[in-house]
């Protein structure tokens, strides 16, 4: 009999349920975004969210599974990093479910997750990695049985920073997307440029483009530069990462994956190197279940056991090299 793992994604604005099977197979991808009326993400108010929709978009996985909860061998939920309120929320419900069908649960690190989702769907082998999401912005690549951090955001991650100034000059949540419709119709206006080594800074280029924008710039402008600089600054880290580690692939996974510029520069940039480029789907690039079922599976067929409610706190700060990658 086949294995079939589910797993629960809670670690900021998104509710999902995703189910695998052993083989990759996404049988289901079930999700709930979290809108905030107003400002930015509040944790509560996320996790109120969370907990509102969990059964719903629970039942609605397994249905368009076909299956039920006493058929999955084991439930996988993202332990961290996130937003301790909704980890929670996420927790709570995978013990449950461990509990009352006596599965194994696993606990994955989200950051991971975002990885092995965009290596099973893109059959990427051994590429530098570059995940852009809200809160994390990293360039991993695989050393000595870790995802090593070679460089990474000094400050806020990039869905943070364009979420921070579409919500400043009214555009609304999420920011990334409104963004990239407004740079389509811009033009270049100075904006700074933040790298370190292989390090990157955005809190003081937000802060300029809202000087820009108070000033009488044009939103389109603004939206165009703030782009081409940010995605610059990802793609000279990123090229600088692949030469480094001397690897020949490149992979883009996260939330922000899904803007077409930034694809656009990393694979005009891997075409010059002589190096593949690989982008998870836009369907997984932002936060999903399917991501936490498939590294939960990953992790469950080599251990065939899980961890005891007590290993199961969550873990707000956990950190993508801390993880031991024991499956590959």
């Amino acid at each position: 009999m086949k294995k079939i793992l589910l797993g629960i994604e809670s670690t900021a604005h998104t509710f999902g349920v995703g189910v695998v099977d052993e083989n990759g197979n996404i049988l289901a991808n079930e999700k709930s975004m979290f809108i905030p009326p107003s400002g930015g993400i509040k944790p509560r108010d996320a996790a109120e969210h969370h907990a509102l929709v969990a059964k719903g978009v629970l039942q609605s996985a397994l249905e368009k599974a076909k299956i039920s909860l006493s058929d999955i061998s084991a439930v996988a939920f993202s332990q961290g990093p996130g937003l301790a309120p909704c980890l929670r929320v996420g927790a709570i419900l995978a013990r449950f479910i461990s509990l009352k069908y006596e599965k194994p649960l696993i606990g994955v690190n989200h950051c991971i997750a975002h990885i092995e989702i965009g290596k099973l769907l893109t059959h990427a082998k051994d590429p530098v990695t570059l995940y852009v999401s809200g809160g994390n912005t990293q360039i991993l690549a695989f050393v000595d049985k870790r995802y090593r951090v070679f460089g990474e955001t000094q400050d806020i991650g990039i869905g943070n920073a364009l979420d921070k100034f579409a919500r400043e000059v009214g555009i609304g949540f999420p920011g990334g997307p409104k963004i990239e419709e407004f740079a389509k119709h811009g033009r270049w206006v100075e904006l700074p440029y933040v790298v370190k080594g292989i390090d990157v800074a955005f809190s003081g280029i937000i802060t300029e483009a809202l000087k820009l924008w108070k000033s009488g710039e044009k939103l389109a402008d603004i939206c165009f530069s703030l782009q081409e600089v940010c995605f610059a600054m990802l793609t000279e880290v990123t090229e600088r990462a692949l030469v480094h580690c001397d690897k020949n692939e490149i992979m883009l996974t996260g939330g922000v994956a899904a803007n077409q510029r930034l694809r656009e520069m990393l694979e005009i940039m891997c075409k010059e190197r002589g190096a593949k480029f690989y982008a998870v789907p836009k369907e997984f690039a932002g936060d999903n279940g399917a991501m936490i079922a498939w590294n939960g599976m990953q992790i469950f067929k080599v251990l065939e056991k899980g961890i005891s409610i007590e290993e199961s706190r969550i873990r707000p700060k956990w950190r993508t090299d801390e993880v031991e990658v024991i499956w590959t």
